[in-house]
């Protein structure tokens, strides 16, 4: 668990389904994601990250509101997806609610995923990918300090071709040699 000012990143919880289920039909969440989640896929999504919880003690946090309790959305880190140039490495990735867009939620989930990153895991650098048009993301991105490597720019394997192609970003280890992010360890 990881606490900041205003949130919890946690693991997920029954109380989470609800909403969400909600998040996984909502078409402003799934715009740049793919189509709408079906109850059983957003299922499979939680228990997927709760079962790396359990094998590697990081995921896709369910992110919790500290003063009322209320289901954000997730952020968090786990291992960048195989096909892709995240792969050998360690993403982060966010997905909230709407409801929670523009104040500042899901950049305090991302620095304190990161810095979680940075005092646990032996990675040298920090991933993330999106689609061009996914400002909202990729602006959070740069915000938090990365850096876009266009000469990774790649097709998705698993994304409808109308969410290609996707674009990523890295952010280095602080102290480290901007070096690692030309290049990622399947690259």
């Amino acid at each position: 668990m990881i606490e900041t000012e205003r949130l919890i990143l946690r693991r997920w919880q029954e109380r989470d389904r609800p909403a969400w289920h909600a998040m996984g039909r909502d078409p402003a969440v799934m715009e740049f994601l793919g189509p709408p989640l079906t109850p059983e896929a957003a299922d499979a999504a939680m228990e997927r990250q709760n079962a790396l919880i359990d094998s590697i003690g990081h995921a896709f946090w369910a992110v919790e509101r500290r003063e009322d309790g209320a289901f954000l959305g997730f952020c968090g880190l786990k291992p960048g997806p195989e096909g892709t140039p995240l792969f050998g490495e360690t993403e982060i990735g966010w997905r909230f609610a709407p409801g929670y867009w523009g104040k500042g939620y899901a950049r305090e989930a991302a620095q304190a995923s990161l810095d979680w990153a940075w005092a646990r895991l032996d990675a040298a650098t920090v991933a993330a990918m999106t689609v061009p048009g996914n400002t909202r993301s990729w602006g959070l991105m740069e915000r938090l300090g990365m850096v876009r490597v266009p000469e990774q720019d790649f097709i998705h394997p698993m994304a409808p071709e109308w969410l290609n192609p996707h674009i990523t970003y890295r952010i280095a280890r602080p102290g480290a040699s901007a070096v690692h992010l030309r290049a990622s360890p399947a690259g």
